[in-house]
């Protein structure tokens, strides 16, 4: 096991953990960035347009397959826990065989409905043929970054969040010099930007096999641990299709949200796109703070030392939220010269501060919510994680960014009190949730009373 979170300080062991999970999410959001700060140093909204909706559709790809890994990571952390490294090597090897396999599926399917996503999206007429042509390219490295988040799920499971974060600097690194030599010196426009992202996840997937097959510290994984195991493939799925599924519906929220915008015209969906980028990089403190509460929680039960998996669960949001607080505080006086970055038009600019000085406060709610489903997760009640979210998207965010788009069409504030509005509930029902399963399923948590 690569480092025990079963003993010493919970609250040292989450920041241990945690700032090297952060600054991967951190890394890799900023590579996703970097697309569309490129290009809008060379390119009109209509392009930025393009790689926004784009990038769009392929965080939310990523999203997905990350919740789906988190069945490994959880099966992975017990199973480091329990000090059982054959088992640790099945999960491992069961999870690249079954990961893979669906990802070259649901790439060949993704773009042969390429025509189809770009009609549910709405894309500006102007914009369209970009779009198509970056997701296009960007649905062929599907595999990689399937196969770059197995890797991490596996890592994050043994206790290791440092080794994903090098790779993901190497690949952040290869993609803004990519964005530059293709965009800004070849002129390529939204094809640029995809063809670096591909080409740094393919790189960066090549120097992570080549570090695992030559390390000595990790599981070694047998040609029969590659065999698909019925009992595994279930396990896995158990956990992670609700956590995917339920992150789905974020980001279809998150792309409805998206077709409100563009439906208004291509300033308003430029603003939005550049806004929903500030958002993804904010939402890295609990985003991680889910994965590093899930791990750590994992290692814990699969212990039996259900009372630390309590005390990581506050810890982190006591944590995050906290952090989410200052950033939501710090944006009202800065969301100009953030929008800025992005952009020299003053129209886009104004509509994105609008939206994002709303927007910022959900930073505060989801670090709540993040954190209870990370927790859930390590239990193996990622359908509570679930159901929540869809609860929260059905009720509030979707018709709630309806009804200020339609009411305030010359204001996007009113429209950016959707989300944390959302995240609110959801933060109020894993309480709920939280106090029903303590209470009914006491012979599981009754240790965290300790």
């Amino acid at each position: 096991m690569t480092k025990d979170f079963t003993r010493g300080s919970v609250l040292k062991n989450i920041v241990i953990f945690s700032i090297p999970f952060l600054f991967s999410y951190f890394l890799q959001t900023l590579y996703g960035m970097a697309d569309l700060f490129v290009t809008g140093q060379f390119y009109s909204a209509s392009v930025i347009t393009a790689v926004s909706c784009g990038s769009q559709i392929m965080h939310m790809i990523t999203v997905i397959i990350v919740g789906f890994t988190m069945g490994t990571t959880v099966l992975v952390g017990r199973a480091a826990g329990s000090d059982n490294k054959s088992e640790a090597s099945r999960i491992t090897g069961n999870s690249f065989s079954f990961f893979l396999i669906l990802s070259i599926f649901i790439s060949a399917v993704l773009m042969f409905f390429c025509n189809n996503i770009l009609e549910v999206m709405s894309v500006p007429q102007i914009s369209r043929p970009q779009t198509k042509l970056y997701l296009t390219i960007c649905f062929t490295g599907i595999p990689f970054i399937t196969v770059y988040n197995i890797f991490s799920a596996v890592f994050r499971g043994l206790g290791d969040s440092k080794t994903p974060m090098y790779f993901v600097l190497f690949t952040c690194l290869i993609n803004i010099f990519l964005d530059y030599f293709f965009m800004g010196i070849l002129g390529l426009h939204a094809e640029g930007a995809a063809l670096a992202t591909v080409i740094s996840q393919a790189a960066s997937v090549a120097l992570m096999i080549i570090f695992c097959l030559k390390s000595k510290k990790n599981i070694k994984i047998k040609k029969s641990d590659l065999v698909p195991d019925g009992n595994i493939v279930k396990s896995i799925a158990r956990i992670g299709v609700p956590v995917a599924v339920q992150d789905g519906f974020i980001q279809i929220s998150f792309l409805t949200i998206t077709v409100i915008a563009n439906m208004r015209g291509v300033q308003v969906a430029a603003a939005v796109g550049i806004v929903e980028k500030i958002i993804c990089f904010l939402f890295l403190v609990p985003s991680s703070m889910l994965s590093s509460v899930s791990a750590i929680s994992a290692q814990n039960i699969g212990a039996c030392k259900h009372y630390r998996a309590k005390k990581t669960l506050f810890c982190g949001i006591i944590l995050s939220a906290s952090l989410g607080m200052f950033f939501s505080i710090i944006l009202q006086f800065l969301s100009e010269p953030v929008l800025r970055l992005f952009t020299y038009e003053s129209k886009v600019v104004e509509l994105g501060t609008q939206y994002l000085k709303s927007y910022v406060f959900d930073c505060v709610f989801a670090a709540v919510h993040f954190s209870f489903s990370g927790f859930f997760c390590a239990y193996g009640y990622s359908m509570a994680s679930f159901l929540h979210n869809i609860i929260s998207i059905i009720l509030v965010r979707i018709p709630g960014a309806a009804f200020a788009s339609r009411y305030y069409p010359e204001n996007l504030f009113p429209m950016g009190i959707a989300a944390p509005a959302g995240s609110a509930l959801s933060a109020v029902i894993c309480v709920i949730i939280y106090r029903m399963l303590f209470c009914i399923k006491k012979s599981t948590f009754q240790k965290l009373n300790k």
